[in-house]
């Protein structure tokens, strides 16, 4: 009819479904928030085609999903998605799909812990990267346990990670050390698409290197291509760290505590005393306080730094709220 809008191509449409399907399943496994699901979708679907298909794809994309069998989200997060699912079946008048509600009963039954995994997807929107597949951690739930922040990911592990998969030149047949690995997301990513000769992972804190080992042998990385070191900030020599003969040395938030921070730059100090590597600090800035702090303990150290502008494709599903910096550091 004259003056009305074309019908859309129902390939449009096949891949609109598939990138929200994408975004669930990347929002599910990393555990978001659940109002960052694309609910507005789904509620549109529903209302124009009064079934639950599209709920039942979700499903299989999520908690019957393989990896939700091998690398669960805790019970608490996939007992509040699977009734959110259900909450919106339900206002839709969709006709209830059995699978659904086995799968809440079945995670009525299970046993929470204090623990539980991440998996973080190597895909952007459309496209999987090469070496892709999942990058899966054991964490803790508790953002703040066993008297240490280094048992989950933080954002500025998946924005280095990010910005690792955008210059992959940077890290192919290198060396590389990483201080403060946490759980080791972004060594994880490194490891799986940029092909570094050797790859260095190092923490201090007990818990943290036997979650860190864990998680390293868990993605399938072994010795001597990945190693897993303890080094203690305020202990390590210049020489330790040069035993390692790393030609990048990467960081990714630490710099959250005044207290550490003076450790830190005189370790840098030391790394660039030596061989000089290329040396990247990445930093959520929640406090510009202390990220100015740790600036001018670097001018003080006689540490230059340039500033890494540039925008980075988003390849993992986490809040972009707060900014985020990586510096190149240099004398």
């Amino acid at each position: 009819m004259e003056g009305s809008e074309p019908d859309r191509p129902a390939e449009s449409d096949a891949v609109e479904k598939t990138d929200v399907l994408r975004d669930f399943q990347a929002s599910f496994f990393a555990m978001r928030r659940l109002r960052s699901f694309p609910w507005t979708f789904l509620e549109k679907y529903l209302e124009c085609n009064k079934s639950s298909d599209l709920i039942s794809d979700i499903l299989k994309q999520t908690c019957l999903h393989s990896l939700s069998r091998t690398c669960p989200p805790s019970v608490r997060y996939r007992k509040r998605f699977l009734s959110e699912l259900i909450r919106r079946e339900e206002a839709a008048g969709c006709e209830p799909l059995d699978e659904l509600y086995d799968a809440l009963a079945e995670v009525i039954a299970a046993e929470d812990t204090t623990e539980c995994y991440k998996s973080y997807l190597l895909y952007s929107f459309r496209a999987l990267q090469p070496g892709g597949g999942a990058v899966s951690l054991l964490e803790s739930v508790a953002l703040i346990s066993e008297g240490t922040t280094g048992l989950v990911t933080w954002e500025a592990a998946l924005y280095l990670a990010e910005w690792a998969l955008d210059h992959r030149h940077t890290f192919t047949g290198r060396t590389v050390l990483e201080l403060g690995s946490g759980v080791g997301l972004t060594g994880v990513a490194i490891c799986r698409s940029c092909g570094p000769s050797r790859y260095v992972f190092s923490d201090c804190h007990p818990e943290v290197l036997q979650k860190l080992r864990g998680n390293v042998r868990r993605n399938g990385l072994t010795e001597p291509a990945a190693a897993v070191e303890e080094l203690d900030w305020t202990t390590v020599t210049g020489a330790r760290v040069a035993q390692v003969g790393a030609d990048v040395v990467i960081a990714a938030d630490v710099v959250y505590d005044p207290e550490v921070v003076e450790s830190l730059v005189k370790l840098l100090s030391e790394v660039l005393r030596g061989s000089s590597p290329e040396l990247l600090v990445c930093s959520t800035v929640r406090n510009q306080e202390t990220y100015g702090g740790f600036k001018q303990q670097l001018r003080g150290a006689g540490i230059e730094h340039r500033v890494m502008s540039g925008d980075v494709s988003r390849v993992f599903h986490y809040d972009r709220v707060a900014p985020v910096e990586i510096i190149s550091l240099f004398r």
